[in-house]
């Protein structure tokens, strides 16, 4: 099982060094990976009187792969997105900058992606909220054929394309693509693309259930679902429970695990550097 750290985007400031210290000290407490999140717009409650949701225009998020391609050259370590929210990006473009990343990253990227879930948003970048379920499985098709043919021509219901690629390619190819999801659907569609996947939900009835939903998805989809990774989130309280989490995803069956210390009441970038190195004790049992 392999252990990573949630990128504390909502809260390490806009300080780069601090962005730099802590790639740094993951990697040195021994991290095996880097998880981003992802949204490029918040909404305004004051316009939007009744949104109540956790992203707002006070809600910092770094962008992923821009941050990707600075993280890259200061740390070894993998990088994955948990989740670009794909449907409301440009397909292509959305391509070519994960191949760039998987290429700085020296093939060390997990393109995870998402439909997502604010509506404002998708109206802010020009596309359509209600169609990003279909919009997301075509996006998909389209770009492992970018990451492994070099001339492209396509004709789907959301992107066309009429003998184009780009160079440079990917290291991987096709870059590992992983989803989020949170619903029946939403698993079926994992069960039947994805190579891996977010369950945003913790350990329990729930989660087996999800299993279930992804593994029969990808049996009648002529997949084998022990080829499908599974990426659980152990959400910081202190260095026991951190252990006893870990624990439940191993018994899940997952194959990576990311440590979250947002929305724990840290006061301070110093404290999401002790919350990790107390986090790195407990999983040295689940690496060694």
């Amino acid at each position: 099982m392999q252990i990573g750290v949630v990128f504390p985007t909502s809260e390490i400031g806009s300080d780069v060094g601090a962005v730099r210290a802590y790639a740094l000290a993951a990697e040195e407490l021994g991290y095996r990976h880097i998880v981003a999140y992802d949204h490029v717009v918040g909404v305004d409650p004051e316009v939007h009187k009744d949104w109540n949701g956790p992203v707002d225009v006070h809600t910092m998020y770094h962008e992923p792969l821009v941050l990707f391609g600075y993280l890259a050259a200061l740390t070894s370590m993998e990088l994955a997105s948990g989740v670009v929210i794909l449907p409301q990006r440009q397909t292509v473009l959305a391509a070519k900058q994960a191949a760039q990343v998987d290429l700085l990253t020296g093939g060390k990227f997990r393109m995870g992606i998402g439909v997502g879930f604010v509506e404002v948003e998708f109206e802010a970048l020009g596309q359509d909220f209600h169609t990003r379920g279909q919009r997301i499985e075509e996006q998909v098709t389209l770009m492992r054929r970018l990451w492994t043919e070099h001339s492209v021509t396509f004709e789907g219901e959301f992107d066309r394309i009429t003998g184009a690629g780009f160079a440079p390619m990917p290291l991987q190819r096709p870059i590992p693509v992983w989803m989020g999801a949170q619903s029946p659907r939403g698993y079926q569609r994992i069960g039947r693309v994805a190579d891996g996947w977010f369950p945003l939900m913790s350990t329990g009835p729930g989660l087996d259930e999800a299993i279930q939903t992804v593994a029969r998805a990808a049996t009648d989809a002529g997949r084998d679902p022990a080829d499908i990774g599974m990426e659980g989130r152990v959400n910081w309280q202190n260095e026991d429970q951190v252990a006893v989490d870990l624990q439940k995803w191993r018994d899940a069956g997952a194959t990576h695990v990311g440590i979250n210390t947002m929305y724990a009441g840290l006061k301070t970038f110093d404290d999401h550097l002790a919350a990790i190195a107390a986090s790195a004790r407990a999983a040295k049992t689940f690496t060694d």
